[in-house]
């Protein structure tokens, strides 16, 4: 005699449950934060930190020395406010900044041009228009200082060669800052210059192709195709140029042999000499947030622009 199994009888009115969607969603938070956690942490450290020091530094009287540290509220900001000196080095600031963004970006784009369109020889031209970028500033600005020597300077001897007067470069309050702009231009041009290679290689060839048909000549490619194409990257050099511009010091502090004249004082110099010079490290504070505030209101004022022509 056989025995059939007895067979359950079916739950009827209970659903099974699905898994719950919490874990893994925890789970992933988890690892989100495990991986945001390194960059968390050195961000903190060098970024959030440092400047939460140094406005706390601002309201204080606190000197390189050790000395001081006392809250003194606002007194370092009115000092600063109503310092002619250090308004005036802003303003030089300001000019440096109108003065190189203006070549560096046409002179590299013509260099690019020149580059990409007709001169033989590519490879040649690109290592010797992007090497200076290479070059350290300290290397920069002895170059530059043997080039406008007044008696045994290469610029000067090629102006007495030809028939014109010899200029005190570096000495002249006039020509100071226009010598430090042209060994800006000639420093820092290469990095702009490969910015605008690599968005004219980005051109599909076929407009150029379409347009070669239609009879449009080299000069009508270029009004009509390169430099509408180009606009985005100009946006973006223009950009980062003032950005780079506004935090000038290198060339400055070392062409002027550390004895910077007030016309060509950027902003960080007076931060510098106010904090390393005369030890006040509250004040140099104070003046750093101030031309941050500045360079906020220039950026916010460029974005605005742009989004404008963009529009």
């Amino acid at each position: 005699m056989t025995t059939t199994p007895t067979q359950r009888p079916p739950i009827t009115g209970a659903a099974v449950r699905p898994p719950s969607p919490k874990r893994p969603k925890r789970r992933d938070g988890l690892a989100g934060w495990g991986f945001f956690a390194p960059f968390g942490v050195l961000f903190a450290v060098f970024m959030l930190w440092p400047i939460g020091h140094g406005i706390y530094l601002s309201f204080t009287d606190q000197s390189l020395t050790g000395s001081g540290g006392g809250f003194i509220g606002f007194a370092n900001y009115l000092e600063a406010f109503g310092e002619a000196e250090m308004w005036q080095s802003i303003g030089n600031t300001l000019w440096f900044t109108l003065l190189s963004t203006v070549p560096l970006v046409v002179i590299a784009l013509i260099m690019a041009l020149l580059v990409e369109q007709g001169l033989p020889g590519k490879w040649l031209w690109r290592l010797a228009f992007f090497m200076p970028y290479l070059l350290a500033s300290t290397v920069v600005s002895l170059i530059w200082i043997w080039l406008f020597t007044p008696q045994l300077g290469a610029i000067n001897t090629v102006l007495t060669g030809i028939g014109l007067p010899a200029q005190p470069w570096l000495q002249d309050p006039s020509l100071s800052m226009v010598s430090i702009v042209i060994a800006t231009v000639w420093w820092t041009v290469g990095f702009n210059f490969l910015l605008y290679i690599a968005a004219i290689q980005g051109i599909p060839e076929q407009h150029y192709e379409a347009a070669s048909l239609d009879g449009a000549g080299k000069w009508r490619q270029l009004f009509s195709i390169t430099l509408p194409q180009l606009a985005p990257t100009t946006v973006v050099v223009v950009i980062l140029q003032v950005l780079a511009s506004l935090k000038v010091f290198d060339q400055i502090y070392q062409m002027m042999n550390q004895v910077v004249t007030p016309s060509t004082q950027s902003a960080i110099v007076y931060i510098f000499d106010a904090g390393f010079t005369g030890y006040r490290f509250g004040y140099a504070s104070a003046v750093s947030y101030i031309f941050f505030a500045v360079v906020l209101l220039v950026s916010l004022v460029q974005f605005r622009i742009t989004a404008r022509k963009g529009a």
